[in-house]
């Protein structure tokens, strides 16, 4: 159906990461543990890798009093970036799917897929952009 997607995965491989932001510390936006969660991924290599938002918190202090060095969605999109490129040698199927206090999209619920339309063409089969809320069905 349109509201699902099955993730095809070898019968041997069924390793999941999941993962709920916000990605950044509460005092700035460095995206500290967001580099300390792609660590994790570099080295056990998961099959698939579910990231839930918000990726840019709207509850953040910076977010708030306007203290960021970009619009919002330079910085989002800074931030798929870094999760798209920082997943790639790792291999993972990467699902993320956007949250409420995600700054930079939609606030309405049910909310649509983040819109990526410059996803790296080497990137679109394994990167899975999925409304809030999904069903996913993993093997």
């Amino acid at each position: 159906t349109p509201f699902s997607r099955k993730l095809p995965l070898p019968p041997e491989q069924r390793m999941v990461l999941v993962a709920c932001g916000p990605f950044t510390p509460s005092d700035g936006v460095a995206f500290e543990p967001l580099s300390d969660l792609l660590e994790v991924v570099a080295r056990d290599r998961p099959d698939v890798c579910v990231l839930l938002g918000p990726f840019l918190d709207a509850k953040h202090e910076q977010v708030e009093s306007c203290q960021l060095l970009g619009s919002f969605s330079d910085v989002f999109r800074l931030c798929l970036r870094t999760i798209i490129e920082g997943t790639r040698s790792a291999g993972s199927q990467l699902v993320l799917v956007p949250s409420l206090r995600d700054v930079s999209h939609d606030f309405v619920y049910p909310q649509p897929p983040f819109p990526f339309p410059d996803l790296p063409k080497e990137d679109r089969a394994r990167v899975l952009l999925v409304p809030e809320p999904c069903t996913l069905d993993i093997d």
